[in-house]
């Protein structure tokens, strides 16, 4: 198979697999957060693909997605054209998505791996942190970014830094879980965790190696099913026994917290991975009663709310911090603070098989 990627380029590889049932009701199986505008004109995955438009330094990327979601990604995409969209017969986490877009690249090709629905306000400092990274990168080692934290929070995952190895740059001492609440409040105060946002840059051929020697079994069962490829145009389609014959695990399990020469920069560049509607909150901009608003909303006596519509006028009077999101076919209203309901929203509704779950808005 020849190279699809030129050498002399950071690929970037969008990771575009989830299905977004955090932002329901407007996020659908069929059309997850990452298709969607939440935070402006375009939507999350053309806004992640805008990032790296600078053809002096990226080069075509490579999605890696799903058949359902396919036809829409390559709508959406046709200016900035990938080099490949990989589709997997069944999601199997980060590490085997991956290794498909590091065997489809020429071997010492960059990559930039990103999720496809997170938010960068500053990009000049993302690019900035490439740079940091490159050197190191060139010379094989397995880069992540480090998000700088703002506050104790207990949803992410956490990198503890070690000693400077260049400019910007740290060695990652360890990769820490989830941490409860007073834990979270230690590491801010320690000063030397970051974030971990799921961000990564390496050659293909250096994370190639590493899976070879942590996860021989993945590698092999992920390399036949791309050698067993069908192919159209840019499409790429695994076959699908040996691909469905991989063992479900994230790059950070996997590889990162295996792997020896592990860095990380770190980086303060307004991400978000609007892993929420109180999230989406916090990135609107409010008006004076400090209500973020979207679509046709009347809102009378109203404060500290979301409104969002996507079809029906919403109308409001004598609320105070709620979340209020109405499509054409379901509506939700939730205190703020309390999104994590939504996921046992949408349990209640697939136990009852409610077709708002797969159906467009």
């Amino acid at each position: 198979m020849e190279p699809a990627i030129s050498t002399t380029l950071i690929t970037p590889v969008i990771l575009s697999g989830g299905s977004g049932t955090r932002l329901w009701p407007l996020s659908r199986s069929r059309r997850p957060k990452q298709l969607l505008a939440l935070t402006g004109e375009r939507t999350m995955l053309q806004m992640t693909a805008g990032r790296c438009a600078d053809r002096a330094r990226f080069g075509p990327s490579i999605i890696v997605t799903n058949a359902l979601h396919a036809a829409e990604i390559a709508t959406q995409l046709q200016h900035d054209r990938p080099a490949a969209i990989i589709l997997e017969p069944a999601g199997r986490n980060t590490a085997p998505a991956i290794a498909l877009a590091a065997l489809e690249s020429a071997p010492d090709a960059p990559l930039l791996v990103m999720p496809s629905d997170h938010v960068i306000d500053d990009v000049a400092a993302f690019h900035a942190a490439i740079a940091a990274a490159m050197p190191l990168v060139r010379d094989g080692w397995l880069v992540t970014f480090g998000i700088t934290p703002d506050t104790p929070e207990t949803g992410y995952g956490y990198i503890r830094r070690g000693a400077d190895i260049a400019p910007g740059v740290q060695k990652v001492d360890a990769f820490v879980e989830k941490p409860d609440l007073d834990r979270a409040r230690a590491y801010l105060a320690e000063g030397n965790y970051s974030w971990n946002g799921g961000i990564f840059l390496f050659r293909a051929d250096a994370y190639l190696a590493a899976l070879d020697r942590f996860e021989p079994e993945m590698l092999a069962a992920v390399r036949a099913s791309l050698d067993g490829a069908a192919r159209d145009g840019s499409m790429v389609i695994p076959a699908a026994e040996a691909f469905l014959s991989v063992r479900s695990e994230s790059i950070d399990y996997a590889v990162m917290e295996k792997a020896d020469r592990v860095a990380v920069v770190p980086v303060e560049m307004g991400w978000s991975d609007v892993g929420s509607w109180d999230a989406l909150h916090l990135l609107g901009l409010p008006d004076e009663q400090g209500n973020v608003v979207q679509g046709d909303v009347v809102a009378l006596d109203t404060s500290g709310c979301l409104i969002r519509s996507e079809g029906p006028v919403v109308t409001t009077a004598g609320i105070h911090d709620l979340i209020v999101v109405a499509t054409r076919d379901a509506v939700m209203i939730l205190p703020r603070g309390s999104s994590q309901e939504v996921k046992t929203i949408v349990e209640a509704l697939k136990a009852r098989g409610h077709e708002t779950l797969d159906a467009p808005f």
